[in-house]
């Protein structure tokens, strides 16, 4: 059964009683970030542990708008996403994570810069869908939700989804000539 887009509004690891502690994010090329990830059983407290401490970690690191688990070293498919308050977010709901996600419908594919914190030093320009239709699984309660989001989250949900199937960024780029050094600003 599939829960109504509510029921995913407003999840946060607090409201399961798991604060999240801030956990080290592993950079290319660490081998677990070129390994898909195992389907996990949300309800398991560990997969909620883990989903609390994905949030913690993204609310901490400057301009993350999502962390999957092999970016903390764990070979799973769990990530979280926020795009509260990005000025490119079409569709905003707000912190949530997921587990065992896919995506269901993409359309509308666009090109757009991105960059990753396991690939601190380059940015690369990758051709996402801009309208996705994504179904997963809330940490803790284990109920299914399927949702659209669009634009900017549309991107960073499909990031995510790719880094708990084992791909970086790179691995979407078109080529060489798509491939940026990151700016950095003193």
């Amino acid at each position: 059964m599939t829960a109504p887009i509510d029921d995913l509004a407003g999840w946060t690891p607090e409201s399961l009683g798991e604060p999240g502690a801030v956990r080290a994010v592993v950079t290319a090329p660490d081998p677990v970030l070129s390994r898909a990830g195992s389907e996990v059983d949300p309800r398991d407290p560990e997969v909620v542990r883990l989903a609390a401490d994905l949030i913690a970690t993204m609310r901490v690191s400057p301009g993350c708008v999502g962390l999957a688990a092999p970016q903390i070293g764990v070979g799973a498919q769990v990530f979280c996403v926020d795009v509260t308050g990005h000025p490119k977010a079409v569709t905003v709901h707000g912190a949530f994570a997921l587990c065992n996600a896919t995506v269901v419908e993409a359309s509308r594919w666009r090109p757009g810069r991105e960059g990753c914190m396991s690939v601190p030093d380059l940015t690369g320009d990758v051709k996402r869908a801009s309208r996705l239709v994504v179904e997963g699984q809330l940490p803790g309660s284990g109920v299914t939700v399927k949702f659209a989001a669009d634009g900017f989250e549309a991107r960073a949900l499909q990031h995510e989804i790719d880094h708990c199937a084992g791909m970086l960024f790179l691995d979407r780029v078109a080529g060489a000539h798509a491939v940026y050094q990151r700016k950095t600003y003193l």
